[in-house]
């Protein structure tokens, strides 16, 4: 499939949900990954009506960074709960074709089957680049589950009677993060890999640097913008 089809033009409510049941379709929740050497990890921020992807790659051993690359596009879909892959995913997949090295693995700010139709933004990012993909959220989009009480304990999240991810107690002072497989993962090594990336913070190290990576994106666009902005102000002086 081309890449398009995972984000419709027409984007009527049939057509997004055609290609959420056809993404569910194709997630493969089981393990088909060799060894990770390099893991990488995206989020997004907002500016007016751009979406702005940042995406890194660390060695997987040392977690230090090995590159990064950002993609800055217009907003052309809504917020909508459940359909955040036909908002964030153009500006992913397209800061993903920026990169040199193509990661072993990818976190992505997002849920991935934990989704009340099986494919949030993780899977639908995960089957559309054919790349082993973990998603990583703050909150619980659907399901329940006990929340551990001690750091590096998880607990299944249950959604109509599947496990569809874990409650990671990532930090002390804090709720447990949510942590499921989206593509190319089964659900036990989600939660390993994560937790093989777990620095001390709430968020896995490279989820954790993708966020701060793709607002350092942010705020040096808002600076661009705002010189534009002055310049074109005194051009009406000359």
């Amino acid at each position: 499939m081309q890449i398009s089809e995972f984000f419709p033009d027409e984007s009527t409510r049939e057509n997004i949900l055609k290609v959420q049941h056809m993404v569910a379709r194709r997630a493969i929740i089981k393990d088909d990954f060799k060894d990770i050497r390099f893991i990488a990890a995206a989020d997004q921020a907002f500016l007016d009506n751009r979406i702005i992807s940042g995406i890194l790659i660390m060695d997987f051993g040392s977690l230090e960074i090995t590159e990064r690359a950002f993609s800055i596009q217009p907003v052309s879909f809504p917020y909508i709960s459940t359909f955040l892959s036909f908002r964030e995913g153009p500006a992913i997949v397209n800061a993903f074709g920026k990169l040199k090295t193509r990661p072993d693995l990818l976190l992505i700010d997002g849920a991935g089957i934990n989704h009340p139709r099986g494919a949030d933004l993780a899977t639908n990012i995960g089957v559309a680049l054919d790349v082993p993909t973990i998603g990583i959220t703050k909150n619980i989009l659907c399901g329940e589950g006990a929340q551990a009480s001690n750091v590096g304990e998880a607990s299944p999240l249950v959604y109509n009677d599947k496990t569809v991810g874990w409650l990671l107690k990532s930090i002390q002072k804090s709720k447990p993060i949510v942590v499921a497989p989206s593509h190319r993962v089964s659900l036990e090594s989600s939660l390993s890999i994560v937790k093989a990336c777990l620095r001390g913070h709430k968020l896995p190290e490279p989820a954790r640097l993708a966020h701060e990576y793709a607002n350092i994106c942010k705020r040096q666009e808002r600076i661009k913008s705002s010189e534009q902005s002055f310049e074109n102000d005194n051009s009406f002086i000359s």
